[in-house]
């Protein structure tokens, strides 16, 4: 065990601690001989899934094990242009202005986050991204394995697929996707059987998501497990209107919908969570969702709850009045008789006939 402890990642302790090396290292827990680590949470096991693990593996298979943190960073530049390229192709062949791509390309989110602090999460973010497009433009079957692979690098990327099932066609994305995760799953599940979920289980206790305390909207309003019900109950109304309102050509606003809301339901701490919404944004147009980034950003800066609550309330009212402000009333019927399920040449209520829906999807 000891030779896959390099000394940089487990340095020894200064005089039986590791009090002086903190924050950046914390006791292994082995006794006053042991070592000092940077990893978190050195006694549980990890809590990635296994597409994250992978992609570890992967990283850390070129460079010898002297190599820091600098191989990550390298990977996570590298994955971030990769996204900025796609994102241009994407753009080009829709039509609209390429320099949306610059909203991703630029951000100092993605900067920080995915190449400076190397998270994961920004390969799940491209694997939901490329999955999405490739389903979009009539790829199912190869977008439904970039998405099983995206929510096997981290949970949350399994949101972009409501907006996705406004045609069957693409219906065939979800088996796959399920497969692909099932399969990247089973050598772990051979192996530990019940201890692949990892510390899931405590992290989400430990991070308030199991009491609801840690909504910091809707907990304001219910308390305990009610406003735990509470936040299902919005992602899963949010989850059905991005599938009835989504143009399966075209679902870029239906997924920032869908992201969006969750995470205003959900309320993450951790401003890497937010390199999954920025994709999408760019693809849609809606840059008013780019408060809510900024919101979860300055949650990572400035840890107040109540702070962080007032920032939430102005990225919902700016969402809001930009969205009352570009959409017509031409939209809203549209929007009306998809949630409704009526045929474009459905008859409208008393009131409404002389003015239909103009399809702009």
């Amino acid at each position: 065990m000891a030779g896959l402890r390099p000394e940089w990642l487990f340095p020894d302790k200064v005089d039986g601690t590791c009090k002086p090396l903190e924050p950046r290292y914390r006791g292994l827990g082995d006794g006053a001989l042991g070592h000092c680590t940077a990893i978190n949470r050195p006694d549980v096991p990890t809590i990635y899934p296994p597409m994250a693990e992978l992609w570890f593996a992967l990283v850390r298979v070129f460079v010898p094990a002297t190599a820091q943190y600098m191989p990550f960073q390298v990977a996570g530049l590298l994955v971030s242009l990769g996204v900025t390229v796609g994102l241009l192709v994407v753009l080009r062949r829709t039509g609209r202005p390429t320099w949306w791509a610059a909203l991703w390309a630029w951000s100092p989110l993605v900067a920080a986050e995915a190449v400076t602090n190397s998270h994961v999460d920004v390969v799940g973010a491209a694997l939901a991204t490329a999955g999405a497009v490739l389903v979009a433009f009539g790829r199912p079957i190869w977008g439904g394995i970039a998405l099983g692979a995206a929510t096997a690098t981290k949970l949350i990327p399994a949101i972009v697929y409501p907006a996705l099932l406004g045609r069957w066609r693409s219906w065939w994305a979800i088996p796959v996707g399920i497969a692909v995760f099932g399969l990247l799953y089973v050598p772990y599940v051979l192996s530990t059987g019940p201890k692949v979920l990892g510390y899931l289980p405590g992290y989400l206790s430990e991070e308030g998501y199991e009491d609801g305390s840690r909504f910091a909207l809707v907990a304001e309003v219910l308390p305990g497990d009610a406003a735990t019900i509470a936040v299902g109950l919005i992602v899963l109304v949010a989850a059905v209107i991005a599938w009835r309102l989504s143009d399966p050509a075209n679902p870029w606003s239906g997924q920032v919908f869908m992201i969006g809301v969750t995470f205003l339901a959900v309320t993450p701490r951790y401003p890497w969570y937010a390199l999954l919404l920025i994709p999408f944004v760019v693809l849609s147009g809606r840059w008013e969702w780019l408060s809510l980034t900024l919101a979860i950003a300055l949650r990572g800066v400035w840890p107040s709850v109540v702070a962080y609550r007032w920032w939430l309330l102005a990225a919902i009212a700016v969402v809001l009045v930009v969205t009352l402000v570009r959409t017509r009333r031409e939209d809203w019927l549209r929007w009306r008789d998809r949630l409704l399920g009526r045929s474009p040449g459905a008859p409208l209520p008393a009131g409404d006939a002389s003015r239909g829906p103009r399809d702009v999807s």
